[in-house]
């Protein structure tokens, strides 16, 4: 089965245009989180729009306060809200409940172990998305350009509906597709710099994808 596509990051019109005219079905926008590709949340509702009615939006946010919650919820009206940070299961659930947006948990896949923690969303979150922890020190929880251990995927308990991210560009994308991952996340593979995405790039994950 052909994997949908989530195109996160994404700081520019253009870039929406094009990553909603590639057919990516999820469109990430980092909310006030550490990020080179950090928005206000004005930002990313006015960007989002375009997205209305075609693909999914997606609040990313990381360690967030009910307040931002509530902003992101009222003004930007998102698909989802994807916990990037320390959010447990208590939190995801009480996000879920204050929002009315659906829940996607970023878990850091480090050993076989963070799979079982991954288990621990099942019910709160809609999906859980396996992605590469940050180098050691870093304040930004993603977009490094970094990959786990793919491998690892083959004996792993996984959900139905899950999302693999971390280090997926176009010329890996044929191997991202073989771990049968339903959902591919990314972000610094199809880029020019931190925040700027690549149309054509976008495009060819895409075609890479389809053809896979």
């Amino acid at each position: 089965m052909t994997p949908q596509v989530k195109i996160c990051g994404l700081t520019r019109p253009e870039d929406v245009a094009a990553a909603i005219g590639a057919g990516a079905l999820y469109l990430g926008f980092i909310v006030e989180a550490a990020s080179p590709r950090k928005l206000a949340v004005a930002r990313a509702a006015a960007l989002s729009l375009p997205a209305k009615g075609i693909a999914k939006t997606i609040a990313v946010t990381v360690n967030a306060g009910d307040d931002l919650i509530r902003d992101i919820a009222k003004v930007m009206q998102p698909h989802f809200i994807q916990l990037h940070g320390d959010e447990d299961m208590q939190r995801a659930a009480h996000i879920r409940k204050l929002s009315g947006a659906g829940i996607i948990k970023a878990v850091k896949i480090r050993a076989r172990e963070d799979f079982k923690r991954a288990e621990t969303f099942a019910g709160i979150a809609d999906f859980v998305l396996y992605d590469a922890p940050p180098p050691q020190g870093s304040e930004v929880q993603g977009g490094h350009g970094h990959s786990f251990d793919w491998s690892v995927l083959k004996s792993a308990p996984l959900p139905k509906l899950w999302a693999l991210a971390g280090g997926i560009t176009p010329s890996n994308a044929s191997d991202a597709v073989a771990t049968g991952a339903p959902i591919l996340d990314v972000s610094s593979g199809v880029e020019h710099s931190p925040g700027i995405k690549d149309g054509a790039k976008i495009t060819a994950l895409m075609r890479a994808v389809s053809l896979t």
